[in-house]
C-alpha cells in the first residue's frame, strides 16, 4: 500500500508540465476524452510494467546496498528536479502528428504515448522507485498518477485553455522532486 501511495504521489507530480499532458490535450481536441484516457492507460501500463521489472531487479540484485541505491535514486531525484525545472515542451511535429492521426483513436494515443514515455523521467522515476518498494503497488500507483496527471490536464485545458499557470506547476513538481530526492539521500546516508 505504501508503494501505490508512494508512486501514486511521485508520478503526478512528474507528470505536472511534462509533454505527455500537452499530448492528452492535443489529442483531447481531436478524439472523445474516454478514448484520450484509455489509450493514456494501456501505454502507461505497459512501460510502467517494464520500469518496475527493471526497478525490481535492481533493488533484488543489489538487496545489500540498499543504502547505496536510497542515495543513488536521491540523485536522481535531484536530476529529476532539474529537468522538471527547465522544461518539457511538446514540438510543432509532435503536435502535428497528435493533430493529425488518423486510424482508431485508442490505438493513435496508445501508440503516441507509449513511444513518448520510453526513457521519459517519469519512466525513469517510476523505475528508481521499484529498487525500493514492492513491484505491484508501484506499477499500479504510477499508472494511476499519471492517468490521474493527465485527465487534469485535459480537464484543466478543456476549461482553462492557454491560463494554466505553467510556472506555478513548475516551481512546485521541481521542488517536490527536491524534497523526496534530499529525503532519499538522508535515508541513504542513515541521517533519518
Amino acid at each position: 500500500m505504501d508503494a501505490l501511495l508512494l508512486s501514486t504521489a511521485v508520478i503526478f507530480v512528474a507528470e505536472l508540465g511534462d509533454k505527455s499532458q500537452l499530448m492528452a490535450m492535443t489529442f483531447a481536441t481531436r478524439y472523445k476524452v474516454r478514448d484520450v484516457l484509455i489509450g493514456i492507460t494501456v501505454a502507461t501500463a505497459i512501460v510502467h510494467l517494464a520500469s518496475v521489472g527493471i526497478g525490481a531487479w535492481i533493488g533484488d540484485s543489489f538487496a545489500d546496498s540498499q543504502h547505496i541505491i536510497s542515495i543513488i535514486a536521491g540523485v536522481a531525484f535531484l536530476l529529476f528536479a532539474a529537468w522538471t525545472w527547465r522544461g518539457d515542451e511538446l514540438t510543432e511535429e509532435e503536435a502535428g502528428k497528435a493533430k493529425a492521426s488518423k486510424g482508431a483513436a485508442i490505438f493513435a494515443v496508445g501508440v503516441a504515448f507509449f513511444l513518448a514515455e520510453l526513457g521519459d523521467k517519469t519512466m525513469l522515476a517510476t523505475i528508481t522507485l521499484a529498487t525500493q518498494e514492492g513491484w505491484f503497488g508501484t506499477w499500479i500507483g504510477s499508472t494511476i498518477g499519471m492517468v490521474a496527471a493527465d485527465a487534469l490536464a485535459i480537464v484543466l485545458g478543456a476549461a482553462l485553455g492557454k491560463q494554466l499557470p505553467e510556472k506555478v506547476i513548475k516551481i512546485g513538481a521541481t521542488a517536490a522532486f527536491v524534497v523526496f530526492g534530499l529525503l532519499l539521500i538522508a535515508e541513504g546516508a542513515g541521517w533519518l
